[in-house]
């Protein structure tokens, strides 16, 4: 194990804030969060992975400890993310990593992925979707306000950003919400309850249906280049369903799903165990490219 170093990169003018632990010649993972959080909410997996893989999190813009611009200079849509990440990667060196995605950092990963498939090692996905049978009951209001963008529909969603939901999203589905730590759920409330931060939020769940829209691009990417995939999912997700981890498997041939008794935040009360199948399965996938290498190797010296 090695300590978690706290950095921000300059990317065109915008500090993005991360967290790095791990030797910088390892395999890289990089660690994209979702909503309403920020990189801490890897705060056990990355000592856990950190001892054979460089590991890194960044804070996505409006996000955690990076910047926050104001709306009127920045457009706070996933495809701004997006862009803003990938040079991210591009900034701290990362030519090639393995992706782990949650949340609003699955269509963020995703888009990164199919604009530059060659970077991407393998993909693990925690309750990140790309699929609409993976979409719950739950985004019905925000599915109403993308067919209605009105001010009353957009005012409804507010709900949302409140501290007692946030707390909700922690804790509903955990058979024992004593293993969930107030610290999270309190540090995102502290973020959220800055100025200008919930008009950002509501951009973003306004742009989701971008998202939604370019789940076939994202379906079309995975069969193309059948990632090495993991899908590690709390089945007792309000948002995301476990019929989004298992349609993975319709269009990655070897993608595999893991089910955990927890809900969206999983990694609040199951980090150790996902830890050790992550940790599993990118032993094997860094074995199998090492092998693969060799063979190709020893082709051309035949």
């Amino acid at each position: 194990m090695t300590g978690i170093r706290y950095r921000k990169a300059d990317v065109d003018g915008l500090k993005i804030f991360y967290r790095e632990a791990g030797p910088t010649d390892a395999p890289v993972l990089l660690l994209l969060h979702g909503f309403p959080t920020a990189g801490h909410m890897f705060r056990d997996l990355i000592p856990a992975l950190s001892s054979r893989f460089r590991v890194v999190a960044p804070d996505l813009p409006g996000f955690g400890q990076s910047d926050m611009p104001g709306r009127a200079s920045f457009t706070y849509t996933f495809a701004a993310l997006a862009q803003v990440i990938e040079r991210f990667t591009e900034v701290v060196g990362l030519a090639r990593f393995s992706l782990f995605v949650f949340d609003y950092g699955a269509p963020t990963g995703f888009r990164m992925a199919v604009r530059h498939p060659e970077r991407i090692v393998s993909i693990i996905s925690q309750n990140g979707n790309a699929y609409e049978e993976g979409l719950s009951d739950g985004w019905d209001p925000i599915r109403t306000y993308w067919m209605d963008p009105s001010k009353e529909n957009r005012a409804a969603l507010r709900v949302l950003l409140s501290p007692e939901t946030t707390t909700w999203q922690y804790t509903h589905g955990v058979p024992n919400a004593s293993l969930v730590s107030p610290d999270g759920y309190t540090l995102d409330n502290h973020y959220l309850a800055r100025p200008g931060a919930d008009e950002i939020q509501l951009d973003l769940f306004a742009d989701y249906k971008t998202n939604v829209a370019m789940y076939p691009e994202f379906q079309a990417y995975f069969r193309k280049h059948q990632p090495p995939f993991l899908a590690v999912w709390g089945k007792n997700d309000p948002f995301f369903l476990p019929a989004g981890a298992n349609a993975f498997q319709r269009d990655i041939a070897n993608a595999e799903v893991r089910l955990f008794d927890t809900g969206h935040f999983a990694l609040e009360t199951h980090a150790t165990e996902i830890a050790a199948v992550i940790g599993e399965f990118l032993v094997r996938q860094t074995s199998d490219a090492r092998m693969n290498a060799l063979a190709a190797a020893s082709a051309r010296t035949t």
